[in-house]
C-alpha cells in the first residue's frame, strides 16, 4: 500500500486494491466487521470500529488543504460499505464539497452490506460518486466458502454484485486461487467461473492463496488437513476457471504480487490468448514469479 502525505492518519493495517494506488486513502472504519475468514490475518488484532464523522471530516479538511484537486478517494478499511446509507451519504457529500474535481470514490464491500441497502439507496450513493466497490468472492463453491468461514454464500454474492451494478456501481470481483486446496481445486475453479459468469462484473481479478502463520487455515495445513497447491496446479486451476467464465466486457487481471503469472486482458475477446499464455508458462516454469518474490 502506498502511503503519502495526502492520506488520512491511517491506524492499524490498512490495505487497498492495486487500482487505488493514486487515490486519497480515507479511513472511515477500522478493521473488518466480519473478521472470521480462516485464510486472513489482516485485521485479526484490530477491533472493528466506526470513526466519527467529525474525525473523518478533519482528515478530509487536511487533505483538501494539501491538494483540493484530488479526483479519486478510497474509503478504508476492510468493508466500509457496512456503514449505514446515511453515514455514507454524509461522507460522500462532504468529499464533493471539499474536492470539486472528484470523479470516483471506491470502497470494499461484502455481500450482505450491499443486499441490506435498497436499490434506491445504492443509486443515490452511485450518483454521489461511489462508482466502484471491491468484493471478495474468493470462491463460487459453497463448500469452500463455508470451510473458510467467508460468511456469505455464492448466491448472496452473485445477487449483491448484480444489484450494485444495476444501481451504477461498478463491481470489481476477486477470486482466490488455491483456496480449495488440491482436494477441491476443480470444483472451486468451475464453480467460481460459473458464479462470475452470472455476476458479469466490470472488473475481475485472481489472487493466489498465501498461507499465513496464525490463521486457522495455516493451522489446518500444518495438521495435514489442507493440501497446499504447487505453481503448476495453480496455473491449471486458473485455466479451468477461465474456461468456465462467460462474461461480456470484463477486464481481467492477475497482476497481484501473490500470483505466479501476471496476465491481463478483456473477456471474452482475450480468453484464448490468455489460455495460450498459461499453457506456455506450464511448459516453461522459469517464466513464473519465484516463491520468494510473492507477496500480499
Amino acid at each position: 500500500m502506498k502511503n503519502n502525505s495526502l492520506n488520512s492518519k491511517l491506524e492499524g493495517i490498512v490495505i487497498r486494491p492495486p487500482s487505488e494506488a493514486d487515490s486519497f486513502l480515507l479511513q472511515v472504519t477500522k478493521g473488518c466487521s466480519h473478521n472470521k475468514c480462516s485464510f486472513c490475518i489482516t485485521y485479526k488484532f484490530t477491533k472493528f470500529t466506526k470513526r466519527s464523522f467529525e474525525d473523518i471530516a478533519k482528515d478530509i479538511d487536511l487533505a483538501s488543504r494539501w491538494n483540493p484537486s484530488i479526483k479519486r478517494v478510497f474509503l478504508c478499511d476492510g468493508n466500509a460499505m457496512t456503514l449505514s446509507f446515511e453515514e455514507l451519504v454524509r461522507i460522500l457529500d462532504y468529499l464533493q464539497v471539499k474536492f470539486p474535481l472528484l470523479e470516483r470514490v471506491g470502497i470494499y464491500a461484502n455481500a450482505r452490506d450491499i443486499l441490506e441497502k435498497s436499490p434506491k439507496e445504492l443509486k443515490i450513493l452511485s450518483d454521489k460518486k461511489l462508482k466502484i466497490a471491491y468484493l471478495g468472492l474468493e470462491s463460487g463453491n459453497d463448500e469452500v466458502l463455508a470451510g473458510v468461514k467467508k460468511g456469505a454464500t455464492s448466491e448472496e454474492m452473485i445477487q449483491a454484485v448484480i444489484k450494485a451494478q444495476k444501481a451504477g456501481i461498478k463491481m470489481s470481483v476477486i477470486v482466490l486461487l488455491g483456496l480449495g486446496g488440491k482436494a477441491m481445486s476443480s470444483n472451486h475453479a468451475i464453480d467460481s467461473g460459473r458464479a462470475v459468469s452470472r455476476m458479469n462484473p466490470a472488473y475481475l481479478s485472481a489472487l493466489t492463496l498465501m498461507l499465513l502463520p496464525g490463521t486457522p487455515l495455516y493451522n489446518d495445513y500444518r495438521k495435514g488437513n489442507f493440501e497446499l497447491m504447487d505453481p503448476e496446479s495453480i496455473l491449471l486451476e486458473l485455466g479451468i476457471f477461465l474456461k468456465n467464465t462467460d462474461v461480456e466486457n470484463t477486464v481481467f487481471r492477475t497482476n497481484h504480487a501473490s500470483n505466479y503469472l501476471p496476465i491481463g486482458g478483456t473477456l471474452p475477446q482475450d480468453k484464448e490468448w490468455m489460455l495460450e499464455i498459461i499453457n506456455h508458462a506450464l511448459e516453461n516454469p522459469s517464466l513464473l514469479r519465484p516463491e520468494h518474490h510473492r507477496a500480499l
